[in-house]
């Protein structure tokens, strides 16, 4: 476990850290809509230019979907679309409410999330409790900027008033913490639970 000093500010990911996120669950709905195979649907997705500029808000949720409808080769409603892209949250992370609880007794804590304002509806309704933990939830598609380009983490950094040496960063995803790194960002990669327990059991000590 890496050594955490000077930390001022917790900055955590969502999907993935603290809420459970499963794409298998929109591409199985749209499948059955479109009557094709799980497996081809699956090729053909990607986190492609659309995709990114869905997560800035650069385009609309209609727009995305008529990308999808090529990409995909599937020619479903915005609705259906919709009903899809909804069920990716499979719930709260098993036992991250109670790190949370006990670091934001210390430290103050804040989210950053890619994501967009069709899932925003979805996380903010669903999950109202554990994201009060945080002081503010920073959305990409609100802030026009995403993981991991640097200038999101600065302008987080300068939203909060913390140096980024000062800011520990929790996310599951190996590129956006080495871009955190590289900028000066302490990190710490979630491939677990026992990736936050040990970070935070270094931060405070579970009673």
């Amino acid at each position: 476990m890496k050594t955490v000093k000077n930390v001022g500010a917790l900055v955590f990911d969502l999907g993935g850290v603290i809420i459970d996120i499963n794409f298998d669950r929109v591409l199985q709905i749209w499948a059955e809509y479109g009557q094709v195979d799980l497996a081809t649907l699956k090729s053909r997705f990607s986190f492609d230019e659309s995709y990114q500029r869905h997560e800035r808000g650069e385009i609309n949720f209609s727009q995305y979907s008529s990308a999808l409808r090529q990409s995909l080769q599937i020619d479903l409603s915005d609705q259906q679309f919709e009903q899809g892209w909804g069920a990716i949250f499979e719930g709260e992370v098993p036992g991250v409410s109670n790190h949370l609880s006990r670091l934001h007794e210390k430290f103050p804590l804040y989210a950053f999330t890619n994501s967009n304002p069709t899932h925003q509806v979805v996380w903010e309704r669903d999950y109202a409790e554990i994201l009060g933990l945080f002081r503010t939830v920073f959305v990409s598609s609100t802030m026009r900027l995403r993981k991991p380009e640097p200038a999101a983490f600065e302008a987080i950094a300068q939203e909060i008033n913390v140096p980024l040496q000062h800011i520990l960063f929790f996310d599951d995803t190996l590129e956006n913490i080495v871009a955190a790194e590289n900028i000066g960002i302490q990190t710490v990669h979630v491939t677990g639970q026992q990736s936050i327990a040990d970070a935070t059991a270094l931060l405070v000590p579970a009673p």
